[in-house]
């Protein structure tokens, strides 16, 4: 979905105290504040003391993922997003970050299977899951059928959406083992490429269904 929510959420997560404003008299105790608000003897509240609130203590969930078939685990806060646990917190930098708004399907992955667009799902979603990014789709030096269509029938140019549609072109497959022209193009509607026709790529995506044994 393209949400406009999506907008402006992509951004660094750095460590920081925040200070949680008070008014005279309260401090929320549901917000876990490393103080309480003094009370004096008659049972009166007197002035809130500090409140100071370490999100990056306090919010961090524990995740554990399948990760192109090794086990990966991590604390993440709950708002960072799969493709920025992908590249910043395990390296998987295969996985590009495109255009930030959930659009251009350059950061697709399969979730259990599934494409996604890791932009738009949170790394906390993917916690007992099974994750495939275009690093793991190779059998060691051999490259996945698809991965070779593209390279044969040259369906990339400068090559930042080729890592997304390689993905979605192989759960498109696993789908409909023989698509026909039409269905390839509806199938990746989802991925943009900012180079090409997409001639080359639909080919390409034609020449692996018939090497994975679907006819053309």
């Amino acid at each position: 979905m393209h949400h406009p929510c999506f907008r402006g959420i992509q951004t660094p997560y750095r460590k920081r105290r925040v200070l949680a404003l008070s008014v005279r008299g309260f401090c929320d105790p549901a917000a876990n504040y490393s103080q309480e608000p003094y009370r004096g003897a008659n049972g009166r509240l007197g002035e809130p003391r500090s409140c100071l609130l370490t999100f990056q203590e306090t919010l961090m969930t524990h995740i554990s993922v399948m990760v192109d078939g090794v086990h990966r685990t991590g604390e993440v806060e709950p708002r960072v997003l799969l493709v920025h646990w992908l590249r910043e917190s395990l390296g998987q930098v295969g996985t590009p970050v495109g255009c930030d708004t959930s659009n251009c399907g350059a950061c697709t992955v399969l979730l259990n299977g599934r494409s996604v667009k890791s932009c738009s799902v949170l790394a906390v979603q993917a916690d007992g899951k099974d994750v495939t990014t275009i690093q793991g789709i190779a059998e060691g030096e051999d490259w996945h059928p698809v991965q070779k269509a593209f390279k044969e029938c040259h369906g990339l140019q400068c090559g930042y959406c080729t890592p997304g549609m390689v993905m979605a072109s192989i759960d498109l497959l696993s789908e409909n083992a023989n698509p026909t022209e039409a269905e390839i193009r509806e199938g990746l509607e989802g991925n943009l490429c900012r180079c090409t026709g997409y001639h080359n790529i639909v080919k390409a995506v034609q020449m692996a269904a018939s090497e994975m044994g679907g006819s053309q």
